[in-house]
């Protein structure tokens, strides 16, 4: 009765509470609306194991992360909001400290950086490192970048939720979506992760599947300052611990953490890191990414009141804010949402 209770009396309901679903609600909440999360309470989910790193560069080519100098920084501005009303640390400054694994990447660093002095530039004293690290061919530095506590942002921002009695903590059934060709309330979007490819109101999206792995590791002597980079990342974690990871996965068996990649990780930690460190966790998961590498964004073309909010990739903590914002006042105002980010840009898959 009481769950029925809150359906009937919401404007929106939300369904998952990753990071996108805590962004949109959270600007719904704000904007005065009332809001339902459904989302069932798991420990893997995609959001709670990335490492939450801000980088404004990308790729071998160092080039610039698509609208970064838009994204970045409304993305730092939303954690630190959120940081005031939780009261709690969420975001901090972190560079990325690049040690070169061969000249070729070197020589790409130097090249490169006259071309992008906003981000990039040589470290001051980079002899300082050899007491950590083995790295015969130097180091760039990144500056700035950002590191979000992702877990604490989607803990905390959930005991909020219960508190005001906005979450139901079970999986939400697609079969009580309740579809229309006119805009009837409450509004659905869905926020759902990797369950969006078989979302039958969106499974036609040109979705990727992506899978993240990664070793939470203890190294006491490191200096917590920076992002350490080679051939892997070296990441603060929570709780005085390191996430451990490399590039992602495009093509994978399991979802599940995997014996080859702690291989090859403590092979490529033993010959970068000159510490003693030891293995604490092994986590993995998977995430929807798309083709396009844009989120998809709006309402579906043939129901105005089923919505989605998803398809961030490794990019969700930067993308994630700056699109739930976009969203939210686009439903609430009716204020554009960024072309190639609306999902209507597939509206002809979508009609079909």
């Amino acid at each position: 009765m009481a769950k029925n209770l809150q359906l009937n009396t919401s404007d929106y309901l939300i369904i998952g509470q990753g990071i996108c679903g805590t962004f949109l609600s959270y600007y719904l909440h704000k904007a005065g609306k009332n809001i339902l999360v459904y989302d069932e309470a798991r420990p893997d989910t995609p959001s709670k194991i990335a490492s939450g790193v801000i980088n404004p560069v990308t790729g071998r080519r160092l080039v610039r992360t698509w609208m970064i100098e838009e994204v970045m920084p409304f993305a730092v501005a939303a954690y630190q909001s959120l940081e005031k009303e939780l009261s709690t640390a969420l975001i901090q400054q972190t560079n990325i400290l690049d040690f070169h694994p061969t000249p070729q990447m070197q020589l790409a660093f130097d090249e490169r950086l006259p071309q992008e002095t906003t981000y990039l530039k040589q470290v001051s004293n980079p002899n300082q490192w050899q007491q950590y690290f083995n790295y015969p061919f130097g180091i760039g530095e990144t500056d700035p970048c950002w590191l979000v506590d992702i877990n604490t942002l989607l803990t905390e921002w959930r005991k909020q939720l219960k508190q005001k009695s906005q979450l139901i903590e079970e999986s939400y059934n697609i079969n009580d979506s309740k579809p229309s060709t006119v805009n009837l309330q409450p509004t659905i979007i869905f926020c759902d992760g990797v369950q969006g490819f078989s979302n039958p109101y969106f499974s036609s999206l040109p979705y990727t599947r992506m899978k993240g792995e990664a070793l939470i590791v203890s190294i006491p002597d490191l200096p917590r300052t920076n992002i350490y980079k080679q051939g892997l990342n070296i990441v603060p974690w929570k709780n005085g611990l390191w996430w451990v990871g490399s590039s992602y996965e495009w093509n994978f068996e399991t979802t599940a953490p995997t014996e080859a990649f702690k291989q090859k990780t403590i092979t490529q930690l033993n010959s970068f890191l000159k510490l003693p460190y030891a293995i604490v966790d092994h986590i993995a998961g998977e995430r929807p990414a798309n083709m396009e590498r844009r989120p998809f964004v709006g309402l579906h073309p043939l129901h105005p009141n089923i919505g989605i909010l998803n398809g961030m990739g490794t990019k969700g903590c930067s993308l994630a804010p700056y699109f739930a914002y976009e969203f939210a006042e686009h439903l609430i105002n009716g204020k554009p949402i960024n072309p190639l980010a609306n999902v209507q840009r597939f509206s002809k898959i979508l009609s079909r």
